[in-house]
């Protein structure tokens, strides 16, 4: 079985708001992809994030969260999320792989993840949040 991971981050704003990213394909999920040889899951994160959304972020590398699926017959996906907060204002969005990206407050957020594992980490990292802004 082949296996892949990729690493990303699930970020909030000064208002706590999520930032959610619609891919090409047409999903709705967290910035995130691919590790590149000789990086960690932070650089890659950090390095994704800035690629997909051009923001520099503060990763809280105490909330960390590993999902896995196949994407495809005979592959196992590890993905590795962050809980993260935005630390700037140049939002814009990487046309080669992102057709829409945007804040959204949480109940909203909720309902426009495409998947239900996404929804299980926004609800999960929400949860996380209020511990960090404590």
């Amino acid at each position: 079985m082949e296996k892949e991971k990729s690493c990303g981050a699930i970020i909030y704003n000064d208002n706590n708001e999520v930032l959610i990213v619609k891919h090409n394909a047409g999903h709705w999920d967290f910035p995130k992809g691919h590790m590149e040889e000789g990086e960690d899951e932070y650089q890659t994160a950090l390095r994704e994030v800035k690629e997909e959304t051009n923001l520099d972020i503060e990763l809280i590398k105490e909330y960390r969260y590993e999902i896995h699926y196949s994407p495809k017959e005979n592959v196992d996906k590890t993905v590795v999320f962050f809980l993260a907060k935005n630390k700037s204002n140049s939002l814009v969005k990487q046309d080669a792989e992102i057709s829409n990206i945007g804040w959204f407050e949480y109940k909203e957020a909720v309902d426009v993840l495409t998947y239900d594992i996404a929804k299980e980490l926004l609800n999960k990292s929400y949860s996380d949040l209020g511990k960090v802004n404590r």
